[in-house]
């Protein structure tokens, strides 16, 4: 497999990446090559012209660390280029040249990491060689005042010189004494490893390279690359330009991949495992707008990077963040009763443009499929000029097709957002959102984990949270809202006593129709859950027909008296019974209630139904036994004539008799007769 960093040794306990930052020819490329050793231009375009164009990538260790840094190109129109390597990255090596100090890349770099709430960093004036004590004191208030209020408000500022080694110790027990602040990485969780470089070397097929974001990959691994669906099987990985059984979260990692060719994987693909992510074109987020851009007006088609992935789409804004915080409030009963005709006009229309500095909540349409996860963070650019305009976090990457603009819609988005987890924290209440919204079809455990950006460990625990607190029923591998349930099991009990006034004569109501009107659109299990819930709770009773405990068939004097009758007509004629109308007038039962308890009889299977012709059930369990008794009277066999004399019947009722007694493996045709069983 092909060397693509700087070989070094592995063993440490922590492995930090850094990306760096800053206006082009501010000596970013020259500053990581000083501390690693290793040139980051490696295209001959970069080479020729003196600066960056695409990531590259180096390594060093730094006392017990691995800093494996990503160099991003500075010039404005490789913008897109830097968007690809600082997303998946530890910390930010902001570099000011100290004789040009703050210039606009650099300010919209560091916008793009404040936007991507990189946690951490160093500033580093760099050419401090070329400037004297003032100036360079200068260029130091001014990067502090860049930073000013910022997650790298105070950050060490650290002076050096790439050409003469001047400050680079010093840099280095800056960049030693920050890893010591770079959390470890959890192995937990899917592999998902965006790829920044894709390249083929002789001996080895397709190579590619990336930040592996979660999870672990092993060689050998059956992998699967997003959004494609090709699948591919890890042949080796390297770490660091050394080869490795496996890699972890937070390593740079080069992966040689059998199963597919260099043209058919692109920088912006994930590789991952199947099932663990799933691509989207849709997506809700809450966005927050520059300062110093130009109002985002609703439906502006914007360029979207993730990760690695840039793409174009459109943003339909849905409400203002303020906006949204009322709407919850008000739905939640808590608002402000005097609100003004005015915002519930801006709750009902939604969002036409959203403010310079401000924030809202949106929805994103993609003209093509991307790889993310609720807690990714992105970065808009506005498609001409293609200049950064804002950032923000994916909060649902597969919301239903619903309303936006709306206040239920802000009220949903507020809750959303509510609480701001990390990325991979996961969100209990976010959760809850998305399975009521799936309502009786359920949520599974696996799509909570894609969804919710969260471990399959955290999404267990999230439900089991969810269910101990009474807010979700988990049923196998799928959780429903308790809401819901509860729902169901009243209308259940409702369908059911609607039924007994309506037809006292039933059982009860067939449990099919229960299915079909009331769980028509439900996942089977719930509708099995909601049943035995009932019964447990002493509510409900009975399989085929569900009636109440105690409340069984109510017949009227009359219906019982016909009941009698009709019972003992067809049990007193046995293998010959008559047909209703005939058996009505024998027992002198009105037609109508003769209707009535006939149906009755036949559930109750005191009838039973014989072709077209109807049996007691007495008369066809005797004519069983006596034709078992036969095989050991005589030949075994049974014919129609036989049949016919032997019970006194015509053959209008003896050809049916005898295909039931097939029927119920009594007998077995063969030729003109019957073999008994």
């Amino acid at each position: 497999m092909p060397t693509v960093e700087r070989q070094a040794p592995i063993g440490e306990t922590r492995s930090v990446v850094i990306g760096t930052a800053g206006h082009i020819d501010h000596g970013k490329s020259a500053l990581v090559m000083a501390l690693t050793g290793t040139d980051p231009d490696r295209l001959k375009e970069e080479k020729a012209r003196g600066i960056t164009i695409d990531l590259g990538f180096a390594h060093a260790r730094v006392g017990g660390t691995n800093l494996a840094f990503v160099d991003v190109p500075g010039h404005e129109r490789f913008v897109k280029n830097m968007l690809a390597g600082v997303g998946g990255i530890d910390a930010v090596l902001l570099v000011i040249a100290a004789d040009e100090s703050v210039m606009p890349q650099t300010r919209e770099h560091f916008a793009i990491c404040r936007l991507l709430r990189v946690p951490r960093g160093v500033i580093v004036l760099t050419k401090s060689d070329l400037v004297d004590a003032d100036t360079l004191e200068l260029a130091r208030l001014d990067a502090r005042e860049l930073v000013a209020g910022s997650l790298l408000a105070g950050a060490p500022i650290v002076a050096v010189s790439a050409k003469t080694g001047t400050g680079l110790d010093a840099l280095r027990e800056a960049l030693a004494r920050l890893a010591e602040t770079v959390p470890l990485h959890g192995e937990g969780g899917a592999p998902r490893l965006p790829i920044d470089r894709v390249f083929s070397m002789r001996g080895f097929g397709t190579v590619v390279t990336g930040t592996l974001t979660s999870g672990t990959i092993r060689a050998e691994d059956e992998l699967i690359v997003l959004p494609s669906e090709r699948r591919v099987k890890v042949r080796g990985i390297q770490v660091h330009g050394a080869a490795h059984p496996s890699a972890s979260a937070g390593r740079r990692v080069a992966v040689n991949l059998g199963g597919i060719d260099v043209g058919e994987i692109t920088r912006g693909d994930v590789l991952t495992r199947a099932g663990a992510f799933e691509a989207t074109r849709r997506f809700d987020v809450a966005i927050d707008l520059l300062s110093d851009a130009r109002p985002l007006r609703h439906g502006t088609r914007v360029r979207f990077h993730q990760g690695t992935t840039e793409l174009l789409g459109r943003v339909a804004l849905a409400s203002a963040a303020d906006d949204a915080d009322r709407a919850a409030a008000d739905l939640a009963g808590d608002g402000d009763q005097a609100e003004s005709q005015n915002d519930r006009r801006r709750g009902r229309e939604g969002l036409a443009e959203l403010k310079p500095g401000g924030r809202a909540f949106a929805r994103v349409r993609l003209e093509a499929p991307a790889v993310l996860t609720r807690g990714d963070r992105f970065i808009i650019r506005a498609y001409s000029p293609a200049v950064t305009i804002g950032g923000g976090r994916v909060l649902d990457p597969h919301p239903a097709r619903t309303p936006i603009r709306t206040v239920a819609a802000a009220a949903r988005f507020a809750r959303l957002d509510a609480h701001s987890p990390s990325p991979g924290d996961g969100d209990a209440d976010a959760v809850l959102a998305f399975v009521e919204e799936r309502r009786a079809a359920g949520l599974g455990l696996d799509a909570v984990a894609r969804r919710a950006g969260v471990t399959d460990a955290a999404a267990v625990a999230i439900a089991n949270a969810l269910g101990a607190a009474g807010q979700v029923v988990v049923i196998g591998q799928q959780l429903f809202s308790a809401a819901l349930v509860r729902t169901l099991e009243n209308k259940v009990m409702t369908a059911v006593a609607d039924h007994h006034r309506g037809t006292p004569m039933s059982e009860g109501l067939p449990r099919e129709e229960a299915r079909e009107r009331i769980f028509s659109l439900a996942a089977p299990a719930l509708f099995d859950e909601v049943l035995r819930r009932l019964e447990k709770e002493g509510k409900l009773s009975g399989r085929d027909r569900l009636a109440q405990p105690g409340r069984g068939v109510s017949l009227t004097p009359e219906e019982t008296r016909a009941q009698e009758a009709l019972d003992r007509v067809f049990r007193d004629a046995a293998l010959a019974p008559p047909d209703l109308a005939a058996a009505a007038a024998s027992a002198s039962v009105p037609m109508p209630v003769a209707e009535r308890v006939f149906k009755l009889l036949l559930r109750q299977k005191m009838l039973v139904k014989v072709d077209t012709l109807v049996f007691h059930a007495q008369a066809l369990e005797r004519l069983k036994q006596e034709v078992v008794a036969l095989k050991g009277k005589g030949p075994g066999k049974v014919d129609v004539a036989g049949f016919k004399e032997r019970y006194g019947i015509s053959r209008k009722y003896a050809i049916p008799l005898l295909e039931w007694l097939d029927r119920e493996r009594i007998t077995r045709r063969v030729g003109d007769a019957r073999v008994i069983l």
